[in-house]
């Protein structure tokens, strides 16, 4: 199921700037392996986030090849740092290649493993938490992330809508951590949620209160 129709993800495409070489290149990439990514429309507004936050201090549950943390660091500024986690070492060692052309690699601190097994060693708090691991791992994520946030800090999580799944009589297993996500999202004092129906849909908490 398309979330935007195709039309107005086109027309929204059409607006985007041009982006540098090295993010196409990361989007070609991403394309030709068919590895999920998050895209240059959800890209720009994490950038958008960035800014508005003021944000200096960023964690990833999931950072794939870099694609986000690219968009983060665009947003940030120069003293800001991104903190990424991948399961993967050849995806590190991709992301690294890529942001060290880019020179923000010195702002970048990535650890190879379970972001749900990392996070809870790592100095809070941050300013955005950002979420893509494995679905069924949401609800951990989200009760990991929020006390680590500071007072009006962001937790991002990709893939809240789930290509309409979310709307499945019978859920998978994926799809039931999505579900039960978004109830937190929307029903967990102490944060404002809501989603923002960008691409596969992006779940946005602010932390509102301790």
């Amino acid at each position: 199921m398309d979330i935007l129709t195709r039309p107005i993800n086109e027309y929204l495409k059409a607006h985007l700037p041009a982006r540098d070489e090295i993010l196409r290149e990361m989007e070609a990439y991403a394309a030709k392996q068919r590895f999920p990514i998050v895209g240059p429309l959800c890209g720009a507004f994490l950038r958008q986030l960035a800014l508005l936050s003021g944000a200096r201090r960023v964690l990833e549950m999931g950072s794939g090849f870099g694609y986000s943390a690219y968009w983060f660091l665009l947003g940030m500024p120069a003293d800001g740092r991104v903190i990424c986690t991948d399961g993967d070492v050849e995806n590190r060692d991709r992301a690294m290649a890529y942001l060290e052309r880019a020179g923000l690699a010195g702002r970048v601190e990535f650890h190879v493993g379970d972001a749900l097994e990392i996070t809870p060693g790592l100095e809070g708090p941050f300013d955005i938490i950002y979420n893509d691991i494995d679905k069924e791992q949401y609800p951990a994520a989200f009760n990991l992330a929020i006390p680590r946030l500071r007072p009006g800090g962001v937790f991002v999580s990709d893939n809240a809508l789930w290509s309409g799944r979310i709307l499945d009589a019978e859920p998978a297993p994926s799809t039931r951590g999505i579900l039960e996500f978004n109830r937190r999202l929307f029903g967990t004092a102490g944060i404002l949620g809501s989603i923002v129906p960008l691409r596969d849909g992006l779940g946005l908490a602010v932390k509102t209160a301790e």
